[in-house]
């Protein structure tokens, strides 16, 4: 699948991968940052953003995604950056694909599985609930979205995905039916077998609880030259949440400054 991509600067390359419900939009600041010293790639996974829809929607498919992506832009090695389910995309790759890996970042996520969260109900609710022949206005199409979801800074988050059609008609970007009917496959642990011998920075916030101290054992039997960073008053959202303090983690981790 060919893959829908951002890119800035010049350099090494880096790859960022979005997480579950993102778009390569939300890592743009950081991107930017990056360009100072790299050339940053940040595609949209297949059925967000502007990359193609498909009903199949598994680690297996967006590992291929990104050896394709990878291949077609003639990179033989990237240092990769992933959050959430992005971070999941990149640690089956650097199982599948150690050579193609020169550096792993994984952002508040370990290798174990999950159970289906009560936050992605409510966005996949929220997202079908929304009829498109209804709405004109993205104030019109925030007020649907109320009714599952009450915090304001997920919902700016959903409506990253809202775009207008020809004629001006409102729709979303982003499969949210495939998705929904795939989500047992994106919380499932690893997927592929072994361990990547390279470079690993698992970074966590203090308020999430994706990364406990119970998943420190299993990181590190599948990446066994990890380190664990914690960024205090961080949530889940770490690169929204504590945008200098990440680049400062990633300026130490890649050896060259992440511009502030």
């Amino acid at each position: 699948m060919k893959l829908f991509y951002r890119s800035y600067g010049s350099g090494e390359p880096v790859i960022i991968l979005h997480g579950l419900f993102g778009i390569s939009d939300n890592w743009i600041t950081h991107a930017k940052r990056l360009a100072e010293k790299y050339q940053v790639f940040v595609p949209d996974l297949r059925n967000h953003g502007q990359s193609p829809h498909s009903s199949t929607f598994n680690y297996y498919s967006m590992v291929d995604d990104l050896r394709e992506f990878m291949k077609d832009h003639k990179l033989e090695k990237a240092m990769i950056i992933g959050h959430s389910m992005g971070g999941k995309v990149a640690m089956n790759f650097a199982l599948e694909h150690p050579y193609m890996v020169q550096k792993l970042v994984v952002v508040d996520i370990s290798p174990r599985a999950y159970n289906t969260r009560s936050v992605h109900e409510d966005i996949i609710a929220a997202m079908q609930s929304v009829n498109f022949d209804e709405v004109d206005y993205r104030e019109d199409v925030e007020e649907r979205l109320k009714v599952h979801v009450k915090d304001q800074r997920i919902r700016w988050f959903i409506l990253k995905n809202l775009h207008r059609m020809n004629r001006g008609r409102l729709a979303w970007r982003i499969n949210i039916n495939d998705i929904a009917e795939n989500m047992e496959n994106i919380a499932t642990g690893m997927v592929y077998e072994g361990a990547f011998p390279g470079p690993v920075m698992f970074v966590r916030g203090s308020e999430s609880d994706y990364i406990t101290e119970a998943d420190e054992e299993l990181i590190m039997n599948y990446f066994p030259n990890a380190a664990i960073q914690t960024i205090e008053g961080a949530g889940h959202w770490v690169h929204a949440d504590a945008p200098d303090e990440l680049c400062n983690l990633l300026s130490s981790f890649f050896g060259k400054e992440c511009k502030l």
